[in-house]
C-alpha cells in the first residue's frame, strides 16, 4: 500500500511548513488527488490516521478533493472527460492521449494554528 509512504510524506511536508510557520499545531489538511494518479483515497484516509499520530497533525482533519480525468481533442479544440490515458473523443471519436487533469496528487493547503 503506497498511500501510506505518501501520507507519510504529506504529513512531513505539512509539520515542516507549520514549523517553518512558527504554528503550534495543524488544523487541517487538503489534498488534491487525480482519478488516474494511481492513489486510492479511501486507503490514503487510512493511513491518515496512522501516519499523524504524535505530530503536529494528530488531530487535524483531513480532505481529499477528487480530480475528474479529462482529455484534450486536437480535432475538436475542445476537452472532455476520459476514463484512461488514451481516450476517445466522444464528439469525432479520435483518439487523445493527451491528458490535460487527472493525475494531480498535491497538498492544496494547510491549515495552521
Amino acid at each position: 500500500m503506497h498511500e501510506v509512504s505518501i501520507m507519510a510524506e504529506a504529513v512531513r511536508l505539512a509539520v515542516e511548513s507549520a514549523q517553518a510557520a512558527g504554528a503550534r499545531r495543524i488544523t487541517g489538511l487538503r489534498l488534491r488527488v487525480g482519478n488516474l494518479s494511481g492513489a486510492v483515497p479511501e486507503a490514503m484516509t487510512f493511513a491518515w490516521d496512522v501516519v499523524r499520530q504524535e505530530t503536529l497533525a494528530a488531530e487535524a482533519s483531513l480532505s481529499i478533493e477528487t480530480v475528474a480525468a479529462a482529455c484534450w481533442c486536437a480535432t475538436c479544440q475542445a476537452e472532455f472527460e476520459c476514463k484512461d490515458f488514451m481516450s476517445e473523443c466522444p464528439r469525432c471519436h479520435e483518439l487523445s492521449g493527451d491528458l490535460r487533469r487527472g493525475r494531480e496528487l498535491e497538498i492544496a493547503s494547510v491549515e495552521l494554528e
